[in-house]
Parts: C-alpha cells; sequence; structure tokens
C-alpha cells in the first residue's frame, strides 16, 4: 500500500470517528466524482456551512451576511481582490479570527464558538510558519507529538507523509536548507499530519517564483484529489482558482459575488464586477432596443444573452472576451455583428496575437481582440491594416450601465 492510500484510509478511520464519514457522505449524494456541488443541482448534505457570517473590526464590516456550503471532497477556492474579506472568512472558519455574529457548522457540528484548538483542520499559511530550529520530520510531526502519540507512530506517519510530498529524502534537514517550494511542502505536511476534516490554505503559492508555483499548483490539485480532503484556498490569482478549483467563490467588499464552477463563473459572470474580475473583459457602452438588441455607436449588435429587468431604452454595457472576437470571415455571427476594424496595435503572445482594435462604426472605443497566431498570419495582419470582426452573439454578455 503506498503512502497516499495509507493516508487516505488513515483519514476516512479518522473521519468516521468524527461522525462525518467522507465515504458515507459521497455516496448519500450520490456523486461519482469530488467535483458534485450544489450549484449543479446535487443535494448532498455540506460538510461545511457558513449562515449569516458577519465580521466587525471596530466600525468596519470586513464580512456581511455571508452564506456558504461546501461539500464533502470539495475543492473551493476564495477569490477576490486584497481587502475583499477571504483571508477574514478563512480564519474564521478556522477560529482564528472569530465572527461577529453568525453560525459556523462542520460534519454537522456547530463549531461557532470553539476555539481552533477543538476544530478539525490543518492549515498551511503563506509564509510557511516552520519552526527553523525544528527538522523537517519534527516539522511535520509536530502536531502528533503534542496529542502525545508514541514516538514510533509519529516517526511512522511522519514518513508516510514526506513520501506524499516527495520529500522523504529531506526528512533531517532544517527549513533554512530547503527551497521555497520544499517549505511549503513540509508545511502542507503538517498540515495533514492530524488526519483534519477540512484542509485551509492561505495564499500558498503567492511568495513562489512562477516556474514552482505552476509546479506546486499541480502538485497540491492531484494530492487533494487523491486524498478526497475537503480544501479551502484563498488566492487573489484567477490562474489559480480557475485551474486548482471545483466551485470559485468570488468575493468582493465582505460579500459574495458569485459562486459556481470555474467554466460558469468565467462564461456567465454574475455582474460587470466578476466579468471584469475573472479574465479580460471588452465593456462596450450601448442602448437596448428590444430583447435581443443593443445599439453600439451606429449599428445594431443581436445578442443572446439574459436581461434581468433590463427594458428598452436602458444604457448597458454589452460584453465580450477578447478570444469571443473573431475575423469575421472565421466566424459564425449575424450579418448585423459585424464590422470594419483598424488594428491599431499588435503584440505577439506565443499561440494568439493580442490586438487592440478600432471598430470604424464606434468612434472613439478600442476593442480588446485575442487572434489566433495561425490567422494572423495566414491573413498576413498588421498595425494599421483593417479587417473585417465579428461579435458572436450567443457570446455576448449585457448588463446594466454603471451609474
Amino acid at each position: 500500500m503506498d503512502a497516499a492510500l495509507r493516508f487516505q484510509v488513515r483519514t476516512e478511520i479518522s473521519t468516521r470517528a468524527a461522525g462525518a464519514s467522507v465515504a458515507a457522505a459521497r455516496a448519500e449524494a450520490g456523486m461519482t466524482n469530488w467535483t458534485a456541488s450544489a450549484a449543479n443541482g446535487d443535494t448532498a448534505r455540506p460538510y461545511l456551512r457558513i449562515e449569516n457570517v458577519r465580521k466587525r473590526f471596530g466600525a468596519f464590516e470586513a464580512l456581511r451576511d455571508v452564506s456558504l456550503d461546501v461539500l464533502p471532497g470539495e475543492f473551493v477556492c476564495f477569490l477576490g481582490p486584497s481587502g475583499c474579506g477571504k483571508t477574514t472568512l478563512l480564519r474564521a472558519i478556522a477560529g482564528l479570527d472569530p465572527q461577529s455574529s453568525g453560525r459556523i457548522e462542520q460534519g454537522g457540528r456547530d463549531i461557532s464558538l470553539l476555539p481552533p484548538s477543538q476544530r478539525d483542520f490543518g492549515i498551511v499559511f503563506q509564509s510557511y510558519a516552520l519552526f527553523p530550529n525544528l527538522s523537517v520530520r519534527r516539522n511535520v510531526g509536530y502536531g502528533l507529538e503534542h496529542r502525545k502519540m508514541r514516538r514510533a507512530e509519529v516517526d511512522r506517519r511522519c514518513t508516510e507523509l514526506l513520501e506524499l510530498v516527495g520529500l522523504a529524502d529531506q526528512a533531517e534537514k532544517y527549513p533554512a536548507q530547503l527551497s521555497g517550494g520544499q517549505q511549503q511542502r513540509v508545511a502542507l505536511a503538517r498540515a495533514l499530519a492530524t488526519s483534519p476534516g477540512l484542509l485551509l490554505l492561505d495564499e500558498p503559492l503567492s511568495a513562489l517564483d512562477a516556474k514552482v508555483r505552476l509546479h506546486l499548483r499541480q502538485e497540491i490539485k492531484d494530492l487533494q484529489r487523491r486524498l478526497g480532503v475537503t480544501t479551502i484556498m484563498v488566492t487573489h490569482d484567477q490562474e489559480e482558482a480557475l485551474t486548482m478549483a471545483d466551485r470559485i467563490v468570488v468575493m468582493r467588499s465582505g460579500v459574495i459575488e458569485q459562486v459556481g464552477r470555474p467554466g460558469d463563473i468565467y462564461g456567465d459572470p454574475a455582474n460587470p464586477f466578476v466579468a471584469d474580475f475573472i479574465g479580460t473583459m471588452n465593456f462596450l457602452p450601448g442602448t437596448l432596443i428590444g430583447p435581443r438588441h443593443v445599439r453600439l455607436g451606429s449599428i445594431e449588435i443581436e445578442h443572446a444573452a439574459p436581461l434581468d429587468g433590463l427594458a428598452a431604452g436602458d444604457s448597458v454595457s454589452l460584453c465580450v472576451r477578447p478570444e469571443d472576437v473573431a475575423i469575421a470571415d472565421a466566424a459564425i455571427a449575424a450579418p448585423a455583428n459585424r464590422m470594419q476594424a483598424r488594428i491599431a496595435d499588435l503584440d505577439f503572445l506565443g499561440n494568439v496575437f493580442r490586438a487592440r482594435l478600432a471598430p470604424d462604426c464606434l468612434e472613439g472605443m478600442i476593442l480588446t481582440a485575442d487572434l489566433p497566431t495561425a490567422q494572423v498570419r495566414q491573413h498576413g495582419l498588421a498595425t494599421d491594416q483593417t479587417l473585417p470582426i465579428a461579435l458572436p452573439s450567443e457570446r455576448l454578455r449585457v448588463y446594466r450601465a454603471a451609474p
């Protein structure tokens, strides 16, 4: 039995003892994989339930009536700009900064008033928080030693965990002798040592360089899926959230703006903030002239977006992703959605060229487009050239214009 399987068995036994078996919850929900969620229409009993949580620091309200369910085995990312409340919410779940009001349940148990020591979680901080005077093995086993576990059992458990994170040969080294990525693996192993039901990750990759961050991102994702531990990660990096999470919780100013699967968050943002924060979005000011048409400058654009209370005559923003702006002869779009545009700028980004386009029907507006490199070369496109473009109606979104 390899280290991952041994650890998983031990984790599930521990979780059952706490009355929250991952396997039982999964079977009860009829889940076939760990990405199932309430957003998909599943009715699984949540492993973590957050109800109307508020957090105040003096007169400042950092969290405002936050409610969220997390299913067993899910990988959920709290995503948002600095100061949005994502770390505050994570710390409230851990009991490190208890909520001012509201309720938090884990595995059916109300943990709202419990101190951190009585909650079932492991946590990894951005700063690693390793003990510099302890070896890697002693760092990993620190929590186990404080539980009065026998030395032989602690050593065996530490060996399993270090094998799991690929650091078995570094056990006797000290943190200062390790790279940043290795230190974060040690912190991850330590967080998993007590077989927690919940793994909390507070921006665990932000202090690492790009290559290490990319590699460790995949390692954490693979490890979480192998162990099936319910995981919440705080990040401000949208790419991390999109590639790692089963569901993303987008936050702003202490409230949740949208919860959904990465593809849904990116492809169908709930409002202009989410549309702008996740990826790159063009916002084109216009006027709604019918249930399926927006006037932009001198032309009408057909769309298939939900209107959410908008009426004819309302000022709106018509939104389109750069990758959805297409060269017209290579696109399927309504005739009304075709236009001529001058290439104001063209930057090579590898598989695409990032183009800044000035449509002739939209005076003073610039449209950002990601054009496939093969098409740019095929058409011989260059700065100041004019080309026909199209905005596919099914890829457009319409929001009420900001006041």
